[in-house]
């Protein structure tokens, strides 16, 4: 009676085949790509809806910002009227005042473009030496 329950528990307890592993294994690789591609794209979409908050603020602050500089031109202009300036004088020296305002920031601009996106992985890729710094 003893023995055949021991056959009864080798029989019970009998070791996977290698197909039945590699199976498992399979399942649970691809169990874990599928939860680490949830988790990236719930973080993903998290990523985006708050850059587009970030857009939209941005946005309004850049309304503001105009509004505010054209009141300050604007209080500039009957500045200079009440001290006597023409017309002509006070909206020539207003649009002087953007001009070189736009002109700085086209500056500003054109130094940032000079320096390409990804300019160090593509170096990498390419196997060139690092540059030295400017």
């Amino acid at each position: 009676m003893a023995e055949a329950h021991r056959v009864e528990e080798r029989s019970a307890r009998r070791t996977p085949g290698l197909g039945e592993v590699i199976g498992r294994l399979l399942a649970e690789a691809r169990s874990l790509v599928a939860d680490y591609t949830e988790l990236a794209v719930l973080d993903a979409r998290r990523a985006a809806i708050r850059l587009a908050w970030l857009l939209g603020a941005v946005l309004v602050a850049a309304v503001l910002i105009v509004t505010t500089w054209m009141g300050l031109v604007a209080a500039a202009v009957v500045f200079m009227l009440g001290h006597g300036a023409s017309w002509v004088t006070a909206l020539i020296v207003a649009a002087v005042v953007n001009l070189a305002g736009a002109g700085a920031l086209a500056w500003w601009m054109f130094a940032l473009i000079k320096e390409l996106p990804f300019t160090a992985l593509l170096r990498q890729l390419r196997g060139n030496a690092p540059q030295k710094p400017q």
